[in-house]
């Protein structure tokens, strides 16, 4: 005797880009402050408001990599070589800006790298949660 299985479609909701760096930004922003109060009263108010510079500098190159996929995949039709150009120089310029506060302002310039990492954070996050909620079993 053989049992039917049936599989039922899972429902996936597409996670937005522009929605999930919204909501990072927002929630960026709100830890960037709350780095900026702790850190000053710790005495590295630096630290808190290059922590707050990196977050903004990982928004700034999450939104310019969302054009820079839309042109590729777009109308635009640029090609591979251009687009890796431009991944290259904003990646390069952000390195670069995030290294010269660390060597600059020891050791408070380190908040950039903080705030850099902890941004890609939110992004992973922001993206996961919808994917995890559509995973849930409905009852």
């Amino acid at each position: 005797m053989e049992l039917e299985h049936t599989v039922e479609p899972v429902m996936y909701t597409p996670v937005s880009a522009a929605a999930n760096l919204r909501r990072s930004v927002v929630v960026g922003a709100v830890l960037g402050v709350v780095a900026i109060v702790v850190l000053s009263l710790a005495g590295h108010p630096l630290m808190g408001v290059f922590g707050a510079v990196g977050l903004a500098l990982g928004a700034v190159n999450n939104r310019l990599l969302q054009k820079s996929v839309l042109s590729y995949a777009g109308d635009e039709g640029i090609d591979r070589k251009r687009f890796r150009r431009g991944v290259m120089a904003r990646l390069g310029a952000i390195t670069l800006v995030a290294i010269g506060f660390g060597f600059l302002v020891q050791p408070d310039g380190l908040g950039v790298f903080v705030g850099l990492a902890v941004f890609q954070v939110l992004m992973l996050v922001g993206a996961a949660v919808p994917v995890f909620r559509s995973l849930r079993p409905t009852s």
